[in-house]
């Protein structure tokens, strides 16, 4: 019989007192769902974080999807009914192509759903009766044509693994407009993570901290979910879905998410065969391409229409495009992968490191990065990938590998147990900024040879080295410290580049006004925090000598970025370049260029950061520091031009949290966007201000620290009682 752990017979005992006093409401006249709602009680805690405690999994998950609805209302249906293919047929004909690939995926979802296991369609049952509850309970909150009858079948179509159409497009825009590049901004997404083992905190507990990078629509939510014996765990549920690239943490351990992008694809061209149509030459014989003809029908006006669409697959994997004697198909390690759910949540109920890992075993999660800690004080890292074992060169975005036969074709994986990883490494660091895993930590990097050619290559961005000079070392931190150098302002670039800037302007004798910017720079902290002058004129001169008038586009970023710099960025110097400008004469005339360009965009040039670059949302309009990835900075945030001149966070930088592995666990979080999208909410806006300042909000994990916080609590259709303070 397996031992249980002290927690688990706390929380047990806990359980059982919440059960006695809270989980009985009358429930006449409620729907018929009402007796799951009486298995779940959530209880809401300042900025209005739910911690769902529920008997079982089925309504632990009714819950969240009540709280989602709750918060978050239309969004969630529209998902359910995006991941059945049906969004056409209530709002029009602007949804077909996504309709028609989600029938596909839906398809997949209803013929693997008794392939999961019973704990994870109970999650999909009660998350889509727990949708169904709230429509029954608040029809005047949805169009008239939503009904509450969506199905566990929804909820899992949600999260099935396709291959990358992007690529696809690319390859084929490639093939048939070799001339056409796709244009997209220098990266200024990604993520952050950072563990620390006992050896470098204070406390001697280890310490993780999880901070992705996306855009302030992405949905995450905060939440804590309990059921007793079976999970309890904290961290984020993105909104419409139970489980979706979960962060976060349980009383043992935790991790953290950094986008990897894995070439999880390979392209593979097949012979046309010459006598039949629709076959290819393959294994000695003609095969026939499959066909498949989907119907969908789409809103026209006060009616209906319907649009027939074939698509033609072989057992390698799609075909993407036909032409010149060709048939080109993408092969995908994650093509229709239905368990992604199912692994999060054996991490999410896992209790040690071996446990965890043997989670991620499963290979349903095909990428990411995974920074790990937990009590015992392990830290582990990760490159994750269901990456293919090639029998051939890679052909990466661009080149279609030819094919007669299946020994051709790759088959198998590369093992987990191969993929590059480390686990409490010297130095007691780990950390991850969207780069390749070599220098996950400094003291042991990894040998690039000894990985197959579809392995990325070193990398390591400003924003990478920024973080480590924030962390590698010797220095003990705690995790107050730990969010304080979070929050670091500093922009990287101009550390490199700031001294060869002002010494090509002063060269060349300025007028007074020149001068005058000059010395600006010349005084400027090179940071981005609010009060801080210069970092304005700085960004739109990098702005102009980098990439002139256009933005660059994904296939000459990384040229013109290289190009700008005397010292490009080298695995020999992995930490110290790029540095130095390539160019001083046009460094000069793109600040002559840019000094005009700020004082007429923003009135003058010696303009504060935080004049500009603001966060507002709801009532709030504040000042806030961060700046793009590529700039070097570590708080990442994206901005949009507002129609007063003003920069708006759109993007970067939103949830932060950060926990330490002590008898319990202590943490800290922010959601920058607030609980809730619905405008009239008290928790719409409620930690925009102090996401801007910098600071987070104490994490209430256990039930005294939970009840210390608490607001209101309720079951669902019932109505909150409000805890006075």
């Amino acid at each position: 019989m397996k031992k249980r752990s002290p927690f688990r017979m706390r929380c047990s005992f806990v359980a059982i007192a919440w059960f006695l006093t809270l989980f009985s409401y009358p429930t006449d006249g409620l729907p018929q769902d009402a007796s799951l709602a009486d298995r779940v009680e959530i209880r809401r805690t300042q900025f209005g974080v739910p911690h769902i405690l529920a008997r079982d999994l089925t309504a632990a998950f009714f819950g969240l999807a009540y709280c989602h609805l709750e918060d978050h209302g239309e969004r969630v249906v529209l998902g359910l009914i995006r991941s059945r293919g049906h969004l056409s047929r209530y709002l029009g004909s602007d949804s077909l192509d996504a309709d028609l690939r989600n029938r596909f995926t839906y398809a997949r979802a209803v013929e693997t759903y008794h392939l999961l296991d019973q704990d994870t369609r109970d999650v999909f049952e009660g998350y889509a009766a727990g949708v169904n509850y709230y429509i029954t309970l608040h029809p005047d909150g949805f169009p008239k044509w939503v009904t509450p009858t969506f199905t566990g079948h929804d909820v899992a179509a949600r999260w099935i693994g396709g291959v990358r159409w992007d690529k696809a497009r690319r390859f084929v825009d490639g093939l048939t407009r070799p001339d056409t590049t796709t244009a997209r901004p220098p990266g200024q997404e990604g993520s952050n993570a950072w563990a620390f083992a006992p050896s470098r905190t204070r406390s001697g507990s280890a310490i993780l901290l999880r901070n992705p990078h996306l855009n302030w629509d992405a949905g995450y939510y905060e939440a804590h979910l309990t059921v007793p014996d079976v999970v309890n765990f904290y961290g984020d549920f993105r909104v419409g879905y139970p489980l979706f690239f979960n962060g976060g943490f349980n009383d043992q351990l935790g991790w953290a998410t950094t986008n990897n992008a894995p070439d999880l694809e390979e392209v593979y061209a097949l012979e046309v065969d010459p006598q039949r149509p629709d076959h290819y030459l393959f294994d000695g014989g003609s095969v026939p391409l499959q066909r498949r003809t989907m119907t969908v029908e789409f809103k026209n006006g006060p009616g209906l229409a319907r649009e027939y669409r074939d698509s033609w697959h072989t057992p390698l994997g799609p075909v993407i495009h036909r032409g010149g004697g060709k048939i080109y198909v993408m092969r995908g390690a994650g093509n229709g992968e239905f368990r992604k759910a199912q692994q999060f949540l054996r991490m999410m109920q896992a209790r040690a490191l071996e446990e965890w890992k043997e989670a991620m075993r499963l290979r349903a999660q095909t990428g990411s990065n995974f920074t790990y800690a937990d009590r015992e004080g392990n830290i582990y890292y990760v490159w994750n990938a269901t990456i293919p074992l090639l029998p051939h060169d890679p052909g990466g975005d661009t080149v279609a590998v030819p094919v007669t036969r299946s020994s051709q074709v790759w088959t198998h994986l590369v093992p987990f147990d191969s993929l590059p990883q480390v686990r409490n490494p010297r130095g007691g660091y780990l950390h991850n900024e969207n780069d390749p895993f070599h220098y996950a930590n400094l003291n042991q990097p990894f040998d690039p040879s000894a990985f197959p050619r579809n392995f990325p290559a070193p990398r390591l961005g400003l924003r990478s080295q920024h973080s480590l000079q924030l962390i590698h070392g010797e220095r003990k931190v705690t995790l107050e410290g730990v969010t304080e150098l979070k929050h670091s302002m500093r922009m990287l670039v101009a550390d490199r580049v700031k001294a060869d800037l002002i010494q090509a302007v002063q060269a060349a004798s300025p007028d007074p006004e020149i001068a005058a910017a000059i010395q600006l720079l010349d005084r400027w902290d090179n940071t981005v925090n609010p009060e801080s002058r210069g970092g304005v004129l700085f960004e739109t001169w990098v702005r102009r000598y980098v990439f002139g008038e256009e933005p660059p586009s994904s296939a000459s970023f990384d040229s013109l970025w290289d190009g700008a710099f005397r010292h490009p960025w080298s695995p020999e110097e992995p930490t110290t370049t790029p540095r130095r400008l390539s160019d001083p004469a046009r460094a000069r005339e793109a600040f002559l260029w840019s000094l005009a360009e700020t004082k007429r965009r923003y009135g003058r040039w010696d303009v504060a950061w935080g004049e500009v670059h603001r966060v507002r949302r709801g009532s709030v309009d504040v000042p806030v520091g961060g700046c793009a990835s590529w700039l070097g900075c570590f708080r990442v945030l994206r901005f949009d031009e507002a129609e007063d001149g003003k920069r708006l966070v759109s993007g970067g930088d939103a949830w932060v949290l950060a926990v330490e592995f002590g008898d319990p666990p202590r943490a800290y979080s922010v959601l920058a966007y607030g609980q809730s999208s619905k405008e009239h909410s008290p928790h719409f806006d409620d930690q925009a201000k102090m996401f801007a300042r910098g600071q987070l909000k104490r994490v209430a994990f256990t039930e005294s620290e939970i009840e210390a916080a608490l607001i209101r609590k309720y079951r669902p259709g019932t109505e909150p009682s409000s805890v006075k303070r």
